[in-house]
């Protein structure tokens, strides 16, 4: 049985081929992809919240937008 190495946090390296045999990766490549994909937008949406409060725009306004509260607007993307 292979060992986990230090830098592995998938936790693949710790798979034994003859227990676990190979199966097509794509559902494990359209989950990486996705968590790629939600960072990005994370980061997108952090960027629109910083653009629109240097225009002036309201925590209020902010807080429309995300559906949510001015309060819960400020708190969540406030320290950026």
């Amino acid at each position: 049985m292979a060992t986990k190495t230090h830098d592995d946090k998938t936790g693949l390296s710790a798979l034994d081929p003859a227990v676990t045999p190979a199966r097509d990766a794509a559902h494990f490549r359209r989950i990486i992809q996705a968590r790629a994909d939600l960072a990005a937008a994370e980061e997108e949406l952090r960027e629109a919240v910083r653009a629109a409060r240097e225009a002036g725009d309201s925590w209020t306004i902010i807080g429309a937008a995300l559906e949510t509260t001015r309060q819960a607007a400020q708190q969540r993307f406030g320290r950026d």
